[in-house]
């Protein structure tokens, strides 16, 4: 009989929400950018959250708890910061805004300021979470500029916390980051690579003086095509790294997919301590392990609970698949695929949702449970935890009719008609992405009509005086083509979720989006359907006040699937196809109601294009086709319009083109019109709406800042096929900042335009 015991398996979590249980950091954040609050009592909040965040993963089990992962803003913005990469716009003292100046620079870095356009902002990986650009020359050496991993480690520690401080990773920060406007060309940030070793040196010297004992280092760009063919730089940094006298411990964490058996090579061979896979993403990593032979002493941090989706984990499942990994290291930590940052916090505090689908459900506080669970589990040996796997996700939930209706469809129903009316008879047409600023008025009505104490007659009445305003607003201005500017929509997906069958929403499932920006995803359980028109009843209003044209606004069913939490019992295409039908009525309805632009927003179109290149057309295939499927059914006399956001869009031009949209928007301020120039190139001919005005800072560009943006799009494309409009959606704006831009915009496209 075997009497050898079981090995001591720990268990860990990559990182954790930091918005808190009820958005505590939105709420401070956005009182201190508005005065309100002093940089010392938004500094007391984010320290009363880190400490409960810690609080939590103990009470879970959780046995090595990270720090470090919180962040006012985002993580990559943090390590620039940390190492000194600041472009010098920010570097004068004005650049804080008469704010304190350390917290007043960080957000003018994100943000933007009168004179200081922020850093551009960017998808992280294939998620809806964004981090912002870092800019980098050869004139700017990183140095240990900060001690933020060093502070929050000895904040913890003083609580009675040993954490595990994390940080990007040095070939991810590089691989992420830019070459600033001034750099040479042809310049890459990975000419920084030995002076930026030097500086993450410094600070892993730092923290073992502080009495840490392990550091996290994040590599998720090995995940990507980029990562991979980097191997050298990855080689020389964990070489290097590894080789240090003065350093703690060093765990290499890798996520959001396979990163391949040549990478995992590599890193088995430096001298790094620990490696964390993702083995949940994709089927891939297992293999990687048994073509390297696997780890040997190098401990794994085996990813097996789902850290970006909210379905529970099947631990009988798990604990079979880490039975197998045993072999493949002499030591096994278990953890998450990914941060938990990706999912809301708690599921008890979610009261509506229907009791077969809540017993479906994790969010991070059951998974911190499944990690410490499957800990204990492998610990002892024994295969407990039978009663804890997942409920259908989605099996359950079929309607025939909609399957038999995605049956029926032929080749047509993919296609418009090649001959069509002309999108705008104006060069440089004016116009916005949809929502207009959302004041509180309308956010407190809409609060009581949910309560119940605003009648549905009465709460119309609001959100038609809204509309009155907008639209009246929207013509004073001298806009081209209008927007109703979406009173009645809490979110862009949110607000679809609520309307159609097959989808849950959450009362408090928040998820960071970018800085103070929380969105609710909903919950995509089953087969999706329309039951009654969603926007027409608004729309048509609208247009009945005004004699220019009003476009109608819906949400591509690829963005409905990448901002929501999503079955995974069919492949992701036959879902889009579904909601996709759904639109497709809401499009035919709009139409015959009298609206002729329709727009149907794709913003997540680059965020779900696969990591790596090989998986990439399979994906475009079925996400253009759910498009297609969703707008071929128009007159060849209606303009379809589709939007596109932050995103670095040069990889997926074709699919862009694919969609056959008569007027594609996108992002464009930020990344200074750097798509523009790739149509350009290209010969593009359909219509693009290259944002002049960028939403997500509250600084308002002047007329001549947005003149030279439009000067340097009518050199790349033609004028009768350029729109002018903003960035995205002016909900999270004030009327104020919104209007003047709107003005500045307008006033911007009259004096191109009668240049032409």
């Amino acid at each position: 009989m075997n009497t050898t015991p079981a090995p001591t398996v720990r268990s860990t979590v990559h990182g954790y929400p930091r918005i808190g249980p009820d958005r505590e950091l939105k709420r401070a954040e956005e009182s201190y950018w508005r005065g309100a609050t002093t940089a010392a009592e938004l500094e007391r909040v984010a320290a009363d959250l880190r400490l409960d965040t810690y609080a939590r993963l103990r009470a879970a089990g959780i046995d090595d708890i990270p720090s470090n992962t919180f962040s006012y803003y985002d993580q990559v913005l943090d390590t620039a910061v940390l190492f000194g990469l600041v472009p010098a716009r920010f570097e004068d003292p004005t650049a804080a805004s008469g704010a304190d100046g350390r917290l007043g620079r960080y957000f003018a870095l994100a943000r933007g300021v009168q004179g200081a356009p922020p850093l551009e902002m960017t998808k992280w990986f294939d998620t809806n979470y964004h981090y912002l650009v870092p800019e980098l020359s050869p004139d700017v050496r990183p140095r240990a500029a900060g001690d933020k991993p060093v502070a929050e480690f000895r904040e913890a520690l003083e609580a009675g916390y040993r954490t595990r401080p994390v940080l990007v990773g040095p070939l991810t920060f590089l691989l992420l980051s830019k070459a600033a406007d001034d750099a040479p060309r042809g310049w890459s940030p990975l000419a920084l690579l030995d002076d930026l070793l030097d500086a993450y040196a410094s600070v892993l010297a730092d923290l073992r003086a502080a009495g840490a004992e392990e550091v996290q280092l994040d590599e998720p760009v090995l995940a990507t095509d980029e990562g991979r063919a980097a191997l050298a730089h990855l080689e020389r940094s964990y070489t290097v790294l590894g080789g240090l006298a003065d350093r703690p411990r060093l765990l290499v964490s890798t996520y959001f997919g396979s990163i391949g058996a040549d990478a995992l090579r590599v890193l088995k061979e430096s001298p790094v301590e620990a490696v964390g896979l993702d083995l949940v993403t994709d089927d891939e990593g297992v293999a990687d392990l048994t073509a390297v032979s696997g780890l040997g002493s190098t401990r794994l941090v085996a990813g097996v609970v789902e850290g970006r989706n909210v379905w529970r984990t099947d631990v009988p499942a798990a604990v079979a698949a880490l039975g197998t990994l045993l072999g493949l290291a002499d030591e096994i930590a278990v953890s998450t695929s990914c941060s938990l940052l990706h999912v809301p916090i708690d599921l008890d505090a979610e009261t509506s949702l229907a009791p077969e689908l809540r017993a479906a459900l994790a969010f991070a506080e059951q998974k911190t449970r499944e990690v410490a669970l499957l800990g204990r589990v492998l610990s002892a040996g024994t295969a407990d935890g039978r009663d804890t796997g997942p409920a259908p996700a989605g099996a359950a939930f079929v309607d025939s009719r909609v399957r038999a209706r995605l049956e029926a469809l032929g080749p047509d129903a993919y296609e418009r008609p090649q001959e069509r009316g002309a999108p705008s008879g104006l060069a440089l047409t004016t116009t916005t992405i949809g929502s207009f600023p959302q004041t509180a008025e309308l956010r407190r009505a809409r609060a009581a009509h949910r309560r119940g104490e605003l009648g549905e007659q009465e709460y119309k009445e609001v959100l038609r005086a809204e509309i009155d305003r907008v639209i009246a607003l929207q013509e004073d201005i001298g806009l081209d083509v209008l927007v109703h500017g979406e009173p009645e929509r809490n979110d862009m997906v949110q607000y679809f979720a609520e309307l159609l069958r097959g989808y849950a929403t959450t009362e408090n499932g928040w998820v960071q989006s970018y800085g103070s920006r929380c969105v609710r995803p909903p919950i995509l359980f089953g087969d999706v359907s329309r039951p009654e028109p969603m926007t027409v009843e608004w729309i048509t209003y609208a247009q009945s006040r005004t004699q220019k044209p009003v476009k109608g606004m819906l949400t591509g069913p690829v963005t409905m699937l990448a901002w929501s939490f999503v079955r995974t019992d069919q492949p992701l295409g036959e879902t889009a196809r579904q909601v996709a039908l759904a639109l497709r009525d809401e499009v035919a309805d709009l139409e015959r109601a009298g609206i002729r632009h329709i727009q149907v927003d794709e913003a997540a179109l680059r965020e779900l294009l696969p990591l790596r290149e090989e998986k990439r057309a399979e994906y475009l295939d079925w996400a253009v086709g759910s498009f297609r499927l969703a707008t071929s059914g128009v007159s060849p006399t209606t303009t379809v319009h589709t939007h596109m956001c932050y995103s670095e869009f040069g990889l997926i031009v074709d699919g862009i083109e694919a969609l056959d949209a008569d007027v594609t928007s996108v992002e464009a301020a930020r990344s200074r019109m750097e798509l523009v120039e790739d149509l350009g190139r290209r010969g593009y001919r359909r219509g693009i709406g290259p944002g002049v005005y960028d939403i997500h800072s509250p600084r308002v560009p002047s007329v001549e800042e947005v003149e030279a943006s439009l000067r340097l799009a009518v050199s790349h494309i033609d004028a009768g096929g350029l729109w002018v409009n903003p960035d995205c959606g002016l909900k999270t704006r004030g009327y104020e900042e919104a209007e003047q831009a709107l003005r500045n915009m307008v006033e911007a496209a009259r004096r191109v335009r009668a240049d032409l």
